[in-house]
């Protein structure tokens, strides 16, 4: 009788989501209230409350970009991802979340970032992921599995990179639409994106792609390859007119900073239908390693205060994976919200912390978050008080060091030639010079809120 009561009460969220988005200018403001009744931590409340403004101002960015995204999208598109995202994903995941991360004792992640292989047909210059082996892969059969025991721990939002995940394109549609409850999102390189596969993203509506450049096309073929750039633009082309929902990721570097954050930049994105766009900046992992490709200090508190602008300003969703601590409550990884599963089957924290203690083929998903990597990952986060400073690789590297020594984790790389430890004291410079900049930036903020604390450390 209690599933049954369940099950009813999940069939009239979602056809009552699917009423709303079948008129969905008119019916904005009931959304919104729908979007507020997900259970969600208080500083994600206080986000939702901001938009919430926003879009009741009909002249707002946020007002035109939620017209453009619900008015432009394919209906089948447009209903699959507002029951997916939000009725899966959050009204009903998150709770189903909380209440297994109390019987587990660790945190159940609301997202996992899984590479079904290791494979691309492309070699940019300092790729994070080019010191894999580069010809591993998932199978069809494990991936469906962590498909299903995520779904079992209230996880429906998976994303996929790699390698290029296209190159599994058959297995990830076949997978999208075995597990049709989940949204798929993808991080591509773009040049493998053609009509038959804009038709299947149409058809099965819980698929979006993430576009890797890395601005105009100077600069992205410089890094990608010629003749990638217009690849990219002509796959986004496809994806609008097909009423696709998909954005675009990039990677500032000392070398293009200015130039992703530039309002052409950005402006273009919006021109392109872009919905969103990750920033994230340069580490050095992987392939090609090279600290003075890193933007420097000054240009992460520069291209961060633009972000802030122009989420004021532009219609587009706007994500930066660092400097969005403040949104996140710190860092997100080592399975509080999300985890890594690379294509070798290892489960590492993040996408750019290459360390493992388990692999999924070898355990559960349940048992790989109880792992001592995530464990010891989790009991020290937050990392720094200051959310300007969230991250243990870059930000706070002495807690890199702490943790891969007492989870005795071991390298996931290719050519371990460096040491945590090593790794740690080569970023200490680039550390503390960030940390002076970020901690007057918290303090300005926190005097101008009329708190008391300096550099969010007290």
């Amino acid at each position: 009788m209690d599933l049954a009561r369940t099950l009813l009460g999940e069939k009239v969220i979602e056809q009552g989501v699917r009423f709303l988005v079948n008129e969905p200018i008119n019916n904005m403001e009931r959304m919104l209230e729908w979007v507020e009744k997900i259970p969600m931590p208080e500083h994600h409340r206080r986000n939702v409350s901001s938009v919430k403004k926003f879009l009741q101002n009909k002249d707002s960015n946020w007002y035109k970009f939620a017209e453009r995204l619900l008015t432009n999208t394919h209906p089948n598109v447009k209903q699959k991802m507002a029951v997916n995202f939000f009725v899966n994903a959050s009204f009903l995941g998150v709770p189903r979340q909380m209440e297994n991360a109390k019987k587990l004792g660790c945190s159940v992640p609301w997202a996992l970032l899984v590479d079904p292989t290791e494979r691309c047909n492309l070699n940019c210059i300092g790729c994070w992921a080019g010191d894999y082996q580069r010809r591993e892969e998932l199978s069809f059969e494990l991936m469906d599995r962590i498909c299903t025991e995520a779904q079992e721990l209230g996880i429906y939002f998976m994303v996929m990179s790699g390698g290029e995940p296209l190159l599994r394109k058959d297995d990830i549609l076949k997978l999208a639409e075995k597990h049709s409850s989940m949204v798929f999102h993808l991080f591509t390189n773009g040049t493998l994106v053609d009509d038959e596969l804009v038709k299947n993203l149409q058809r099965l509506g819980n698929v979006t792609l993430a576009f890797s450049i890395e601005g105009f096309e100077e600069t992205t073929d410089r890094r990608r390859g010629k003749g990638v750039f217009k690849k990219v633009m002509n796959a986004m082309d496809k994806m609008r007119e097909a009423g696709l929902i998909y954005g675009v990721s990039v990677t500032y570097t000392r070398h293009n900073t200015e130039e992703l954050a530039s309002e052409e930049f950005v402006d273009m994105l919006v021109d392109k239908g872009a919905a969103f766009a990750w920033y994230f900046t340069y580490i050095p992992i992987g392939k090609d390693v090279d600290l003075e490709m890193m933007a420097t200090p000054e240009q992460r508190a520069y291209i961060y205060d633009r972000i802030l602008e122009y989420r004021k300003t532009k219609p587009i969703l706007i994500i930066d994976f660092w400097n969005d601590g403040e949104a996140s409550n710190g860092c997100i990884a080592g399975g509080r919200r999300y985890l890594h599963i690379n294509a070798q089957g290892e489960v590492e924290p993040c996408a750019f912390v290459h360390y493992s203690t388990c692999n999924i083929k070898n355990l559960s998903l349940k048992d790989a978050l109880r792992s001592p990597l995530m464990l010891a990952y989790q009991k020290r986060q937050p990392f720094n008080m200051n959310m300007r400073r969230p991250c243990p690789l870059i930000d706070n590297p002495e807690m890199l060091k702490e943790i891969v020594e007492e989870s005795g984790a071991y390298s996931t790389q290719l050519t371990a030639n460096e040491t945590a430890a090593e790794f740690a004291e080569k970023l200490k410079p680039y550390a503390e010079k960030w940390g002076e900049i970020a901690d007057k930036i918290w303090y300005d903020k926190k005097v101008k809120e009329g708190e008391c604390c300096k550099g969010g450390t007290d």
